[in-house]
């Protein structure tokens, strides 16, 4: 299968350099690309692509913004990767709040940019240590969920998926998760799904935000 990218940047020698590099990878296509937040949405909209790599920082709407829009469409199925110059920077989690499924650096290699859309575009996406470690930091900063506890859908998981999503929120991968729980792994990815199922979420990276922002994991109780 090929996988459709959308590449969304306001600098033209990045936009370029990032179509050369996945057009030299197997089983990828560069569809189309954009040069700011507005035509982004636009152009997610008409190509609809698989993947959209998306800039933070884009003139007339950012990629926050477009990001939100493009996977609040239920027309659309398609995952967000937001490209950052440095791996701390402030808008990350916004982006990921937003919708993205993960996050790349701007001076990242064809293959490891590629290998992150194949994987986002796999929905089972596991959250680096960084990104899990940015997302504790980031809410021990707050003091706290961002948003009320979601219980009508928290309680519809059972005893073993709550386990599981504490784990996934860690950024275990199945594989890891299996052995901690002492299961096959193809039940765990079974559990996943479930998971993601009951509660409406897209992808791992998302289920993880949700563990984060309902209090039904906290910071203090993760042990990297």
């Amino acid at each position: 299968m090929t996988i459709r990218v959308l590449i969304a940047d306001d600098q033209a020698m990045v936009r370029e350099a990032f179509s050369i590099l996945l057009g030299a990878q197997p089983g990828i296509e560069v569809a189309g690309t954009a040069a700011d937040g507005l035509e982004a949405v636009a152009r997610a909209a008409g190509l609809r692509p698989d993947v959209v790599v998306m800039d933070i920082r884009m003139p007339r709407l950012n990629g926050i913004e477009a990001t939100r829009r493009i996977t609040a469409d239920p027309a659309l199925d398609c995952r967000v990767l937001v490209l950052t110059t440095f791996d701390l920077d402030e808008y990350v989690y916004e982006a990921l709040r937003a919708g993205a499924s993960g996050f790349l650096l701007k001076d990242a290699s064809g293959v490891q940019l590629a290998e992150a859309i194949r994987v986002a575009h796999a929905g089972d996406a596991i959250l680096s240590p960084v990104v899990t470690r940015r997302l504790i930091a980031e809410f021990a900063r707050l003091g706290g969920p961002r948003r009320p506890p979601a219980t009508v859908r928290a309680e519809r998981l059972t005893e073993r998926e709550n386990e599981v999503l504490a784990m996934v929120a860690r950024g275990l991968s199945n594989a890891e998760i299996a052995a901690e729980l002492v299961l096959a792994e193809q039940t765990v990815k079974t559990h996943v799904g479930r998971i993601l199922a009951k509660l409406q979420l897209r992808d791992r990276t998302q289920a993880a935000v949700f563990a984060y922002e309902t209090g039904i994991v906290t910071p203090g109780r993760i042990d990297l």
